[in-house]
């Protein structure tokens, strides 16, 4: 993998950078410094020196995760650009993937379909990049990265040092880490163990079980869940579209809620007070004493259908996913989290229940 020099032919040091132009939102006000590496030892090395100055720091990968406020961010914005991968055998038909953060995360999906590797194929068509993954631990149709993990390497923005973690020490959740929210490190790489051999994981998410027309458990050839589940997500405005507006969104805005076993009779209580006695929760095992329920059916069901509108009409809900709010083209941030508060307090008055963001706010509350 080919290193760039640091210095001022290999980083990019901008001034006043509208950050809207880097969030698939479009949305966002500008970096006070933004600052583009092209490795990670710049990546690395532009930290740093943003440590040493004082600043803060936002480390940008793809932004599709991610809302900034109108007012921009006061400190550094560093866009991680590194670029690169290598396969190991591990035997057993194994084998490790090292990426480089900066890649594009569908199209490493697609090169592992390409080159036969099972594993990351239910992730298909998630905009963003690399390094976000682990951080989110990225999830769908019933994967998540979590579970092919081996590790990260990153930056430890205390000593200046560039470490390894393993797996176990990331503190993986739903939809979380130890690395959400903390701004003490910062992915530089990260690896997978994928199986070779042209076949998927095990399918088990009943919905795209259904399109490939197999039961749950069943494994399917790499290429043909891949293109199942881009189906699927294309349905639901889930798959980058610079000229469709039901994708200027960050996906999955609210996160499924988790609710206490002992809690979930309340919520139910409410549900069939709203809803009538008949109505069927969609509920999922979340751990010991706890469930997941679908924050979709609980905003629909509080009166939030796709495409309703906020302000102005320049934010929706997506016409294709109650779960997707949208920038309709002249939208600010102010607007979209206007709707979101909307939407969160109109399904806790309804229901009992809390919806959380999904994406990292910066330099906004919700």
């Amino acid at each position: 993998m080919t290193s760039l020099p640091l210095g001022a032919d290999g980083v990019t040091d901008r001034a006043a950078v509208p950050l809207s132009g880097y969030t698939t939102l479009r949305l966002g006000g500008p970096a006070a410094r933004f600052v583009s590496a092209a490795s990670a030892e710049e990546v690395a090395a532009a930290v740093r020196a943003a440590d040493r100055r004082g600043d803060r720091v936002l480390v940008l990968g793809g932004g599709s995760n991610l809302v900034v406020g109108d007012e921009g961010f006061d400190g550094t914005v560093v866009r991680v650009g590194n670029h690169g991968n290598k396969i190991d055998a591990l035997g057993d038909g194994r084998v490790a993937l090292t990426v480089e953060a900066g890649e594009d995360w569908d199209t490493v999906v697609c090169r592992t379909v390409e080159a036969g590797l099972g594993g990351l194929e239910c992730l298909s068509g998630i905009p963003g990049s690399v390094g976000a993954t682990p951080v989110q631990n990225v999830g769908a149709y019933g994967v998540e990265v979590g579970q092919h993990l081996i590790s990260v390497d990153l930056l430890d923005r205390a000593s200046g040092e560039i470490r390894t973690l393993g797996v176990d020490e990331l503190g993986l959740g739903y939809r979380t880490s130890v690395l959400k929210g903390n701004e003490r490190a910062v992915v530089l790489r990260v690896r997978f163990e994928l199986a070779d051999g042209g076949l998927s994981a095990p399918i088990r998410y009943t919905e795209l079980a259904r399109v490939l027309g197999v039961r749950q458990g069943k494994q399917v050839p790499v290429e043909l869940a891949r293109a199942a589940v881009l189906e699927l997500r294309r349905g639901k405005g889930m798959v980058l579209d610079e000229s469709d507006h039901d994708t200027w969104s960050v996906g999955s805005f609210f996160t499924n809620p988790i609710v206490l076993d002992r809690d979930l009779a309340a919520v139910r209580a409410r549900i069939t007070t709203r809803l009538g006695p008949d109505v069927a929760v969609p509920q999922y095992p979340a751990g010991p004493g706890a469930s997941k329920l679908s924050a979709a059916w609980l905003i629909e069901r509080a009166g939030f259908a796709k495409g309703y509108r906020g302000p102005g009409g320049r934010v929706t809900l997506s016409g294709k996913h109650t779960l997707a709010i949208t920038n309709r083209g002249t939208a600010t941030t102010a607007d979209l989290l206007t709707l979101a508060r909307e939407i969160r307090d109109g399904v806790h008055t309804c229901f009992g229940v809390d919806l959380h963001p999904e994406p990292v706010l910066v330099g906004c509350t919700l």
